[in-house]
């Protein structure tokens, strides 16, 4: 039997939606960065507080983490903010 019919060693990874799901983009410190960054992350979820952005500036002061945590509804919306978050200038990584 192949390893692909072979459920014991599949391993699937699901998601239940809808559920809090934390999303950290890495970029540079530049102004207006966290506020563009929310923005587009609201336009596919709505409102976000501002207990649910958490940021933290790197040693030299180059880099900014902003962790948003969002209610994601599914993988669609996941993607979607995703692609749109890649598209800001400054942002270097999205996890």
């Amino acid at each position: 039997m192949s390893p692909s019919s072979n459920s014991d060693n599949q391993v699937t990874t699901r998601i239940e939606f809808p559920c809090l799901y934390p999303i950290k983009i890495i970029g540079r410190l530049r102004d207006g960065f966290q506020a563009e960054v929310v923005a587009t992350i609201e336009r596919h979820t709505g409102k976000i507080t501002e207990g649910l952005v958490s940021l933290r500036a790197s040693r030299k002061k180059n880099y900014v983490s902003i962790t948003v945590t969002i209610t994601a509804t599914g993988e669609d919306q996941l993607s979607r903010i995703f692609l749109d978050l890649q598209k800001i200038e400054n942002v270097k990584m999205v996890i």
